[in-house]
């Protein structure tokens, strides 16, 4: 089976391409000529990869006779990215991948989603967008779609919220400022994550046209709660003095006050998430990558 990987450099993605590989696959990898490699730089030398900068997505599809397209490219609008930033990536970027995959006669394809509410920000209204674009196509090309609750786990961008508070904490900054935290969030570790991937991808005969998968652990918990288990498990490593000051912050308009994934479809095909939260925390802070 060929897969053609997109945001191979990527959190989700890197992850993706080693499980994959694992899988005796044959993977194209795409990158851009912006990428930090350094999450498969040792894979390098060993897989077949491409820069979408300087090499046009239809000579891609033109040299490798590609089964399943997975698609995790995202800007998640951090950094004050412009709008128009935000959609080249998430929409027309995975728009023309789609266009690709069809006209190619591609089997699948799995794109990477969020559970967020499309009027909440700009990252996900073009990841909403996408969705639509699927749909309206999925009488030429199978189609899944994956909603991802907060995946987290080693390896993932600093700028992303549990990695900033975790440098925060192990900083022992003076205080943190945070919203009230009862928000519900489901956190997912990115080894459920990937093996929730792999689970489709074995049953992907069984699928209709379009399918939608939500993928989280299926137990929201506040977010205040979550930042206490990291604050106790990084109190036991190191002296820490920080005040984690709940309410300092306003939520943003729009806010969801309870995010859970309803993980039924994937129950019943057998996956289940494996790590606990409280595992899960101690291996990002020990640095453990899985095998």
């Amino acid at each position: 089976m060929t897969i053609l990987l997109s945001g191979a450099t990527g959190f989700l993605g890197s992850y993706l391409l080693k499980r994959f590989m694992q899988e005796g696959f044959d993977v194209i990898a795409l990158t851009r000529s912006t990428s930090d490699t350094y999450r498969i730089k040792e894979l390098l030398s060993t897989i077949t990869y491409y820069d979408v900068d300087t090499t046009e997505i239809k000579e891609i599809f033109k040299k490798h006779n590609i089964d399943i397209v997975v698609n995790t490219v995202t800007d998640y609008g951090r950094s004050n990215s412009r709008i128009s930033s935000i959609l080249e990536t998430n929409l027309m970027f995975s728009v023309r991948l789609l266009e690709n995959a069809v006209e190619n006669n591609v089997k699948t394809f799995i794109n990477t989603d969020t559970l967020l509410e499309k009027e909440i920000n700009a990252y996900a209204l073009s990841k909403n967008q996408l969705v639509q674009w699927m749909q309206f196509l999925s009488d030429k090309i199978n189609m899944i779609n994956i909603k991802i609750e907060h995946m987290y786990g080693p390896l993932d961008d600093d700028n992303k919220f549990i990695y900033w508070v975790i440098n925060q904490l192990q900083q022992n900054v003076e205080k943190i400022d945070l919203t009230n935290g009862v928000q519900k969030r489901d956190f997912i570790y990115i080894d459920d994550v990937v093996e929730a991937y792999m689970t489709i991808i074995i049953n992907i005969e069984k699928f209709s046209s379009y399918e939608e998968f939500e993928l989280g652990s299926g137990d929201a918990i506040e977010v205040k709660e979550f930042l206490n288990l990291v604050y106790n498990e990084i109190s036991q490593k190191q002296v820490l003095t920080t005040k984690l000051n709940f309410g300092a912050v306003e939520y943003r308009p729009k806010e969801n006050m309870c995010m859970e994934a309803d993980i039924s479809k994937l129950l019943s095909l057998g996956w289940e998430p494996s790590v606990k939260l409280e595992e899960g925390i101690k291996k990002i802070l020990n640095g453990e990558l899985s095998d």
